[in-house]
């Protein structure tokens, strides 16, 4: 059993309205998303790294 599928499932977020934004303001918000992509994928990186510690410690000799 895949350890995510333990977790409860959320609801997915609310899209945000595009349309009352400028150029600028869309620009804005795309580096934000970027940002919050960066900040998921690191913390994917570093489950990775405790799954595969964890795995490593308790692997049979």
């Amino acid at each position: 059993m895949d350890p995510e599928e333990l977790e409860p499932r959320k609801a997915a977020p609310k899209l945000r309205d595009l349309e009352p934004l400028s150029v600028a303001e869309l620009e804005g918000y795309i580096e934000e998303l970027k940002g919050e992509i960066r900040r998921v994928e690191a913390k994917i990186a570093a489950k990775r790294s405790h799954l595969g510690a964890a795995a490593a410690f308790f692997k049979p000799s």
